[in-house]
């Protein structure tokens, strides 16, 4: 079974020609391990270390040199818009205070479906509405870098967010039960 360790983002991809292509939750391209069939029915086991989150057109370096695309899959989600960019601001403040994942969008927010968090965003003022579509969230600032290799062959790490290579302490203030 081909073995994938590692990534070339999309952004240093460059116009590669691509063997196969995984379409992928957004909890197979976060988990960073794992055995997915690829488009052609091939099994590809996924060996990323150091908590590496895939995106849309990254490409996969198999053990071969083989490039493998990657493609968010639709999964269900929740899309809220709001009234003014302030009140789209506030519902993704609250959601980023509660710790969920959420991708932002020129005019709304996205989450992954839950009855909770629909209430919650429908008792803000927002107008909800129930979608199919791929999910790729915002990182955060404390999310993991991003691995790749570049054109000269080596490995190496990438903060996509920062540009280099740093840790941060996470202190909020507050506790959540």
């Amino acid at each position: 079974m081909p073995r994938a360790t590692s990534v070339i983002a999309a952004q240093h991809r460059h116009d590669r020609p691509v063997a196969d292509t995984v379409i992928l939750d957004y909890a197979a391209r976060s988990a960073g391990e794992g055995a997915v069939t690829s488009v052609k029915g091939r099994i590809i086991e996924i060996d990323l270390h150091g908590g590496v989150r895939l995106r849309t057109d990254d490409l996969l370096v198999l053990d071969d040199g083989a490039l493998v695309e990657v493609v968010a899959a639709p999964e269900p989600l929740i899309e809220a818009r709001a009234a003014d960019v302030a009140a789209l601001a506030r519902l993704a403040w609250h959601l980023g205070d509660r710790h969920i994942a959420v991708q932002l969008l020129p005019n709304r927010v996205r989450a992954r479906r839950d009855e909770a968090v629909e209430t919650l965003l429908a008792a803000l003022g927002a107008k909800v509405t129930l979608i199919d579509a791929p999910f790729e969230p915002e990182g955060g600032a404390y999310a993991p870098p991003m691995q790749h290799h570049d054109d000269h062959g080596h490995g190496h790490v990438h903060d996509a967010h920062c540009g280099h290579d740093h840790s941060h302490d996470h202190h909020h203030g507050h506790k959540h039960d």
